[in-house]
């Protein structure tokens, strides 16, 4: 995506086609593609679209540079292999950016390919890759180079059986996040980081690595989709793991995965450069959840994004159900809303991507299509005390418009919305003497409001039993008011 339009694959039996639509999912144009695509990266700054994949059954590769606002236009093209040569969800691609000694920045693709210990089969196009790769964009070196200005190639391997699930750049850290099957050991789920530095060599060369443990231990456990948390420090991540290896048994996992900042020297077990193999291995540290934020079967899919002080989930599963999540700031986590379920024709919900736009819909993408869902249904709730108490951080009570709307929808300066916490009261009171001895009530708000709604805040407090505060009680101040109780009320115990 770019911040103008949507690029999207849709394949069939024998071929596959490119898409450029409007956020509407209104079609632009589209074109047929050369083979099957595998790495697509709309790098906005060149205003360029990165196409490669395979061409066909003799198994070789091409490149193709598209024109961002018109992708019927080919910019260049050329016959290398950036990406796997197979079909499969295990392997990732990303763009990378890398400030040189002389504060330039230079962007490079980074390509990380599903490794199999078992490789019988030929490589037709005897390009040698390596696990994770870095090519040159051409902004300042040679289109789809792998190697830094006249050395040698480089790169990360393994001999491990590798699948990766997830890759990005937060400021200058690289996050690669993978399943690994090392001999007769168990699936691990690894977490490497690089550090984007001076050229490819020395990104490379930043490597280190930890585990991530899930809740029971981490043993055999498998990472089947992952989403980065928006926010500064620390870097938070959420993954959803399967415990049983398979698609059932899913847990959604919360992780602090802030690099680590030690000098000690490191060397992986499982990923080293090619030319420096580690004869000492170390020991990669281990990574335990924070919490364990939900438990349901059938998990595929996740993508988080930050509303004010939450955290809002989306989460897919492999039966075509979307569910949102909210999850407060102590992590806690409010109920689950089913926001689609799908046709049976349409069952596995394996992307979700939020609208860049004014990130009010996700897009769901299977195969041949592409649909767009709602991240609220805020108009449902008809009145304020449903609006507050409905744990749904997208939607505000907007007083102008009495009616129960996206915060971006209101058009006027008063509007109130659920409070910070999950599971928390909209309004509490507590009782006690004052120190006069007369029974005081304090009765507090948990909202959250604007500045106008807390300037005009007011209390009426009633009864059946007639005046319940004495006229002379404090004035209320937002988000509390006081109530010194009448004497008659006192004094019957009412």
């Amino acid at each position: 995506m770019d911040t103008n339009n949507l690029y999207a694959v849709t394949t069939n039996a024998t071929t596959e086609t490119l898409h450029q639509l409007l956020h509407n999912l209104t079609p632009i144009q589209n074109r047929t593609l050369k083979g099957f695509d595998y790495v697509l990266l709309p790098f906005v700054k060149n205003d360029t679209l990165i196409s490669c994949g395979v061409t066909d059954h003799k198994l070789c590769s091409f490149c193709e540079i598209l024109d961002l606002k018109n992708i019927s236009k080919i910019l260049y093209s050329e016959h290398v292999q950036v990406g796997p040569q197979r079909r499969g969800n295990g392997s990732v691609s990303f763009l990378v950016d890398v400030k040189k000694d002389s504060a330039e920045t230079e962007t490079y693709i980074l390509t990380a390919i599903q490794n199999h210990r078992d490789k019988t089969e030929e490589n037709r196009c005897a390009t040698n890759l390596n696990t994770i790769n870095l090519y040159s964009t051409g902004l300042t070196g040679e289109i789809f180079s792998w190697s830094d200005h006249g050395s040698d190639k480089t790169g990360l391997q393994t001999e491990a059986d590798v699948e990766f699930v997830d890759g990005f750049q937060i400021n200058s850290t690289v996050y690669l996040f993978s399943n690994v099957a090392s001999g007769a050991k168990a699936n691990k789920v690894r977490l490497i980081w690089l550090q984007a530095e001076t050229n490819k060599a020395q990104t490379l060369k930043s490597l280190r690595g930890a585990t991530l443990s899930t809740s029971d231990g981490g043993e055999g456990s498998r990472l089947l989709a992952s989403s980065v948390i928006p926010g500064g420090q620390p870097v938070l991540w959420s993954g959803v793991f399967s415990l049983d290896g398979g698609q059932i048994n899913t847990h959604l996992l919360l992780f602090d995965i802030s690099p680590d900042s030690s000098k000690i020297t490191y060397r992986d077990p499982d990923f080293y450069s090619s030319v420096d193999k580690p004869d000492n291995p170390s020991e990669p540290g281990i990574l335990k959840p924070k919490k364990v934020l939900f438990k349901k079967k059938y998990m595929s899919s996740v993508l988080v994004v930050r509303q004010d002080s939450w955290m809002v989930f989306f989460i897919g599963t492999t039966n075509g159900v979307l569910i949102k999540l909210a999850v407060d700031k102590n992590n806690v986590p409010a109920c689950p809303e089913e926001l689609y379920r799908a046709s049976r024709s349409q069952k596995e919900l394996p992307k979700i991507h939020l609208d860049p736009v004014d990130r009010k819909y996700v897009y769901l993408q299977s195969k041949d299509k592409i649909i767009h869902i709602p991240v609220s249904k805020c108009n449902v709730y008809k009145n304020v005390k449903d609006c507050c108490t409905a744990q749904d951080p997208y939607c505000v009570w907007c007083y102008s418009e009495r009616r129960c709307t996206f915060k971006d929808d209101c058009k006027g300066t008063e509007w109130l919305s659920i409070p910070d916490e999950s599971h928390q009261e909209v309004v509490s009171h507590r009782s006690m003497n004052d120190n006069t001895g007369k029974v005081k009530v304090v009765v507090q708000v948990h909202l959250t409001v604007t500045q106008k709604v807390q300037s005009n805040f007011s209390c009426q407090i009633t009864t059946t039993f007639g005046q319940l505060c004495r006229p002379n009680r404090p004035q209320p101040q937002y988000p509390q008011c006081t109530c010194i109780l009448a004497d008659a009320l006192t004094t019957t115990g009412q």
